[in-house]
């Protein structure tokens, strides 16, 4: 680990998870539920499979929709309504424990900060004004766009958040806690390190490929301040 945070010249953010819980209060599977009845509203209830009549992931019924290709408009009127209720959660979303200090710890030694997210970017900047992060990531938030098929696993946000602090894949580390975050980093050639809240979080991005997990912020946040071997001072 200690190895992809000295490497890194920028350091990449999933929104919902590594930096905060973000339905912690406002749950995604109530919004889910505005998305089904909203899309019965519009009369396009008929493009739900099973799956996403079921599903308690907003994102994931929003996509569905979308791949179907319905009337214009009716995508537009979703990813609205989807966005409203995000920057409602963002007002009660729990801080992820070590992440506001990492984000701290990374900006004053040097690093850019980014955020590379299928939330909404007005939800995330909402949530860094209220926790006063947004500073450290200085407008560096590449979230949802109008095009849902560019949503993790697409590595789109990826390549706006590099392109935003002019930095090569390489020397860039992406943060994220699913394995549409690995996929995504993989396509963009950006070095991954998984975040897990449980252990079955951990168990599916090692299932995935994922060669670095940690259960806890704090971990990076060490590896970042403390000097390695033979050294007198954090790099």
């Amino acid at each position: 680990m200690r190895e992809l945070i000295s490497n890194a010249h920028c350091v990449l953010f999933d929104f919902d998870g590594p930096v905060c819980h973000l339905f912690a209060a406002h749950s995604a599977e109530s919004i889910a539920d505005l998305l089904r009845d909203l899309a019965a509203e519009l009369s396009v209830s008929g493009l739900l499979t099973a799956e996403l009549r079921d599903s308690p992931d907003p994102h994931q019924v929003l996509r569905g929709i979308a791949s179907r290709r319905p009337a214009p408009g009716v995508v537009s009127r979703l990813e609205a309504a989807l966005t409203r209720e995000e920057i409602s959660a963002a007002a009660t979303a729990h801080p992820t424990p070590y992440a506001a200090a990492l984000i701290a710890a990374l900006s004053t030694r040097g690093r850019q900060v980014a955020i590379a997210t299928n939330n909404s970017p007005l939800a995330a900047e909402h949530y860094l004004n209220r926790h006063q992060l947004a500073g450290y990531v200085g407008g560096r938030v590449h979230g949802r766009t109008r095009d849902i098929a560019l949503l993790k696993p697409h590595p789109d946000s990826l390549l706006r958040a590099l392109a935003s602090t002019r930095t090569p894949p390489r020397r860039a580390l992406m943060i994220g806690d699913s394995v549409a975050d690995l996929v995504a980093a993989r396509a963009a050639g950006v070095p991954f390190l998984g975040f897990a809240w449980d252990d079955g979080g951990a168990d599916r991005l090692a299932a995935a490929g994922a060669h670095e997990v940690v259960r806890s912020l704090e971990h990076v946040l060490t590896a970042l301040i403390t000097p390695a071997p033979g050294r007198d001072a954090p790099f």
